[in-house]
């Protein structure tokens, strides 16, 4: 058990605290064979939890590794074997100009790869201060940028940028990869897929399942498939939404009534503070973000809310560039389910629904974020100039 933790630990969790902390799983998956694999962990907030995907390409003499995760010697186990067999770590790509999850792991991951190029979308901010490259510890030196500087292994690989667009505090830019060979396209928050079944990472750890599928903070953690099915569900819809329209905060004195149960008093229950009441009808919101047979295809609802009200041109430039490379077949994305069928049809289908009247209609569920976004538009951290 020791060594477990010994092989996960990640000590610089504390600059960004999020679930497991510096306890973080990591399984590797072949994608397609020989070609594409990824590696994941689980991030979160408040048990909110989802998978959180580092995609690794097959390159020439060697391997690529995009959108970076921290490197616990669990991770680093597993790239090694691949090494072993593949070559070493050519590049290692941040394609996402604001995503802290993403770009948490990329200075120990270039320490431990010192050899490996760095390609970064353009545009990288940090804050509350814009810091230099070499102040965030991304080493300037072997670091290039994207498009500016060219793009690695042309001829294997295509690039394709979303954005920029400017939202105030500094862009917001997603560069997505398109791998000729299979037709597979590599994006990181924009495209989703989203599935009932409960992510395989979730196996060696069931918690933030069992813990949001309860109604109150005093009932047990009872681990069934049921329970994990639920308890995803309801994951799905806080990490869409934020605060989903069916949830509603209780009062402090309901908190606390069912909190501090003799058998609950530990951390893993979180001493059976559960803060949240569902409403009867909560599964009804899952309908337009989740299928049960095959992963739902969507523009995920945060940036729809938060980066695209007045941007959609942009995505659909970006979606109709997507749309026109030869022989896609296959997204993944570095959230949620991968890999799912994509290919030109089903993108024309999210272009679709992109401009029609309903993109832009008010739901239930989405009153947290429209609200959260004209609050922050009507302050001005959000500028009215969206073009950088």
């Amino acid at each position: 058990m020791q060594d477990e933790l010994n092989i996960r630990k990640w000590n610089w969790w504390p600059l960004f605290p999020l679930y497991p902390y510096g306890n973080k799983k990591t399984i590797c998956k072949e994608i397609i064979p020989d070609q594409i694999w990824s590696l994941e962990q689980i991030q979160g907030i408040y048990y909110v939890a989802v998978p959180i995907r580092m995609t690794i390409i097959k390159v020439e003499n060697g391997l690529m590794l995009i959108n970076p995760l921290p490197p616990t010697i669990e991770l680093i186990k597993e790239v090694n074997k691949l090494i072993l067999e593949h070559g070493p770590v050519k590049s290692i790509v941040l394609p996402t100009a604001s995503g802290l999850e993403h770009k948490i792991g990329l200075p120990a991951l270039s320490r431990i790869f010192y050899e490996a190029d760095i390609w970064l979308c353009p545009g990288q901010w940090s804050f509350p201060i814009n810091l230099p490259l070499d102040f965030l510890g991304i080493p300037s030196s072997k670091t290039k940028i994207l498009f500016e500087n060219g793009t690695p292994f042309q001829g294997l690989l295509k690039w394709v940028s979303l954005g920029p667009i400017n939202i105030g505090l500094g862009r917001f830019q997603e560069v997505s990869c398109f791998h000729i060979p299979t037709g597979t396209l590599i994006v990181t928050d924009a495209i989703i897929g989203i599935e009932s079944k409960p992510p395989e990472i979730f196996e060696y750890d069931p918690t933030p399942l069992l813990f949001h599928s309860r109604e109150r903070g005093d009932e047990p953690l009872i681990d069934s498939f049921e329970n994990r099915k639920k308890g995803w569900a309801r994951l799905v819809l806080f990490s869409s939404f934020l605060r989903p329209g069916k949830l509603n905060i209780p009062t402090f004195p309901y908190i606390i009534k069912y909190s501090f149960k003799k058998e609950l008093r530990n951390r893993r229950s979180h001493f059976g503070i559960y803060p949240f009441l569902w409403d009867k009808d909560w599964e009804d919101s899952l309908v337009s973000i989740m299928d049960d047979n095959y992963p739902k295809i969507q523009i995920a609802p945060v940036l729809q809310k938060l980066i695209f009200p007045r941007a959609k041109g942009f995505l659909c430039e970006w979606l109709k560039n997507i749309k026109e490379l030869e022989g896609m077949n296959y997204l993944i994305s570095a959230h949620y389910s991968s890999p799912i069928i994509f290919n030109d049809i089903i993108c024309q289908h999210l272009i679709n629904d992109i401009e029609s009247e309903k993109w832009d209609t008010s739901q239930e569920d989405s009153r947290f974020l429209e609200n959260l976004y004209n609050y922050l538009y009507k302050i001005g951290v959000i500028p009215k100039n969206i073009n950088i």
